[in-house]
């Protein structure tokens, strides 16, 4: 865990408010899924105490939204988000569903946002997982029946690198090869389409 300011700004597109909920006991659960606190109370500096009704919410805190979901009356609302929060222990982090690192949503948000990245694949302001959100995953690149041709593989391991913008190491690692035999493999493909 950084400082406030640390690194650049990170957004991330939510589609549903179910997905904004679970964004919210994401927020909340950091600092336990860090380490620095056994449960999310612990932690002074969240929102999590306000809208729990475990103090006194700062001033700048809205939690009206949040707590609108759990109930209309305020303590049965309180009741239910610190439930919700103390579920949210028990299961996986909500990080493994967002898409190139900036997309939460169903299968058809995210198509629907690609056509908002394409074409900017080489603005290295834009990150690589974002600048590439409808490339295939290695698994899908390196299928069994290309893995068994050594002209097909190293075809794949050109496109995947050229086409796709992923790391030589990133390859690499996906077929289990030294980076440097990547990167020999990389060399000897553009000195063949030269000749």
């Amino acid at each position: 865990m950084g400082h406030l300011f640390q690194g650049r700004f990170k957004a991330v597109l939510i589609e549903k408010d179910s997905h904004l909920l679970e964004a919210c006991q994401y927020v909340v659960l950091n600092p336990v899924r860090a380490g620095a606190v056994e449960n999310p109370e612990g932690w002074r500096w969240s929102s999590y105490r306000g809208t729990g009704g475990r103090e006194e919410p700062h001033p700048c805190l809205t939690q009206d939204w949040i707590l609108h979901q759990f109930g209309r009356a305020r303590e049965k609302a309180e009741k239910g988000y610190r439930r919700f929060v103390g579920e949210g222990m028990r299961r996986e982090s909500l990080w493994g569903e967002v898409k190139a690192q900036s997309i939460l949503g169903t299968k058809g948000f995210v198509e629907r946002l690609i056509d908002y990245v394409l074409g900017h694949e080489e603005i290295p302001e834009i990150p690589k997982t974002q600048r590439y959100l409808n490339r295939p995953d290695p698994g899908q690149l390196f299928s069994g029946r290309v893995l068994q041709d050594k002209g097909k593989r190293d075809e794949r391991i050109e496109e995947a690198v050229e086409k796709y913008g992923y790391t030589q190491r990133e390859v690499a690692d996906h077929l289990g090869m030294h980076f440097t035999s990547i990167s020999r493999i990389m060399r000897e493909r553009k000195r063949m389409l030269r000749k």
